[in-house]
């Protein structure tokens, strides 16, 4: 197996404050960009949250691919984003469609601040 696996913390992000509060918009999103860079959605779960008030708190949200996933959650109260991209595949290398996807999501919650790490995994490169 020949995998790639993103994550970053986007913080102070500057996109519109809906896009960490609406669950329909995020996943209709995140499956588009993961199509738009090669990858099968086989499935997606997002869930919106609300806080005590019964006001929107944050969205939580995964697409299952079939070469592995991408995950986000939202944290609107301190303009923040974690973000998972792994991508996956016994007879291939598919790291150039992680990084694209990674760079697309990332680009679309336009971060002040950015931490990221790239973990190779499986025999990547042999």
């Amino acid at each position: 197996m020949n995998g790639l696996h993103l994550i970053a913390d986007l913080h102070e992000c500057q996109c519109p404050p809906g896009r960490l509060l609406d669950a329909p918009s995020l996943e209709s999103f995140c499956v588009d960009a993961c199509q738009r860079h090669g990858l099968t959605v086989v499935g997606r779960l997002f869930h919106a949250f609300q806080d005590k008030h019964g006001q929107a708190a944050g969205v939580t949200g995964t697409v299952v691919l079939a070469e592995s996933h991408l995950a986000v959650h939202t944290w609107p109260e301190i303009a923040s984003v974690t973000l998972d991209v792994y991508v996956c595949n016994f007879s291939g290398d598919n790291s150039h469609q992680a990084q694209a996807l990674f760079g697309e999501v990332i680009t679309w919650f336009s971060p002040s601040r950015l931490e990221k790490k790239e973990v190779a995994r499986g025999h990547l490169g042999e």
